[in-house]
């Protein structure tokens, strides 16, 4: 089958799905958390806006240290640091030193990890097969998603935060272990023109950073303030959720790689032009917000593979695959931040979290313009 063929990418599916435990667990509690912690929701999204331009700083040397070392070394240095992270979550109290410390173990982990892992997947991943070994992996971690939230919940409720996040920090040490059986994909020196082969990635990030902050961080916020603030109420939200988008992503995979991703463009954004309008409408309303979760949870499971399809087949073509990325997730920091700080204005003035939710809208068109050219050029 070409979902499972290909023994590296199976590796590094492994390995994300142990990684997801810890992303959809205690991952999806991080902005909540914040603001139970006394951090106002403006002083939420600036922190996130910072935790951004602080890869964005950072990231240009993953390149130097790939080059030497290989990316296998940079991906699993990058998945241990992200466990620091977690610990340091549980001594939020505030505005305050935890918080700034925080914010910058998140950008350097976050840097290390997301930059070689995406063009670790790239490299191994197969050009015939992308959109099959995109959605399983997105169906897995759907899957996941499912158990890891209410777990979560339950464990800050009964045990509190420092031993929660502790547990998790455990598991993403544990994401490491499969990618020691991956092969270590060598990284060029000097490679010209590697910056200009990635702009139709960096534009494609841009805009998915902008929609990732209102349709994800900002709905993550308006949906506990919805839900009374409740652990176990919000982790039981996305546990539904997560059923949904279980369900979501496998056959799209294989419909993309037939050629008919032009098709399924369509299909994909609208539905998550529609997605975004249900979140706005329903917060306030918790049953309603529960529904909201879980079709978002579903849309992505369409749009996920559509947008890395096209993102991972460029960069492995690309001169350099590791510098597109490096390239693309600093255009997605920078889109990212963008609609941070402004929501986070907004807010401040008084701004309900309905205008955050509502700008990735704007993302959506730009995503669907852009995702169009690319899928034109490749259909037979």
């Amino acid at each position: 089958m070409a979902y499972f063929a290909n023994r590296a990418v199976n590796l590094l599916n492994l390995h994300y799905a142990i990684h997801s435990v810890a992303l959809f667990g205690s991952g999806a509690f991080f902005f909540v958390y914040l603001l139970k912690a006394g951090v106002p929701v403006p002083g939420v999204l600036a922190s996130l806006a910072g935790i951004l331009a602080g890869r964005f700083l950072i990231r240009p040397a993953v390149v130097p240290a790939a080059a030497r070392f290989g990316l296998r070394p940079v991906l699993i240095v990058g998945t241990l640091f992200t466990a620091l992270q977690f610990p340091l979550l549980a001594m939020v109290d505030g505005i305050g030193p935890a918080l700034f410390a925080l914010c910058a173990v998140a950008s350097v982990g976050d840097t290390l990890y997301w930059t070689s892992y995406h063009a670790t997947f790239a490299s191994l991943g197969d050009l015939e097969h992308r959109g099959h070994q995109i959605s399983a992996r997105e169906a897995v971690v759907a899957a996941i998603g499912i158990v890891s939230p209410v777990v979560t919940g339950w464990a800050l409720v009964t045990f509190g935060p420092r031993i929660a996040f502790g547990a998790t920090a455990l598991v993403q040490v544990a994401a490491a272990l499969p990618l020691l059986g991956i092969p270590n994909i060598p990284v060029a020196r000097d490679v010209p023109g590697a910056i200009k082969a990635a702009l139709p990635g960096i534009l494609l990030f841009i805009t998915d950073g902008w929609i990732t902050t209102g349709f994800v961080v900002v709905w993550q916020i308006g949906l506990f303030l919805t839900l009374g603030e409740s652990f176990l109420a919000y982790g039981g939200a996305l546990a539904v959720a997560a059923v949904a988008g279980a369900a979501g992503g496998l056959a799209l995979g294989r419909f993309i790689d037939r050629g008919h991703g032009l098709k399924v463009l369509w299909l994909a954004v609208l539905a998550l032009a529609a997605a975004i309008s249900l979140r706005a409408g329903a917060l306030g309303n918790p049953a309603l917000a529960v529904v909201a979760n879980a079709t978002g949870a579903f849309v992505l499971c369409l749009y996920m593979p559509m947008l890395m399809t096209a993102v991972y087949n460029q960069s492995k073509q690309a001169p350099c695959t590791l510098r597109f990325h490096v390239a693309t997730e600093g255009g997605w920091d920078a889109g990212g931040s963008a609609a941070c700080l402004i929501t986070a204005a907004a807010v401040s003035q008084g701004a309900p979290l309905v205008a955050g939710v509502l700008l990735a809208l704007l993302g959506a068109v730009a995503t669907f313009i852009l995702l169009r050219r690319y899928y034109k050029r490749v259909s037979p």
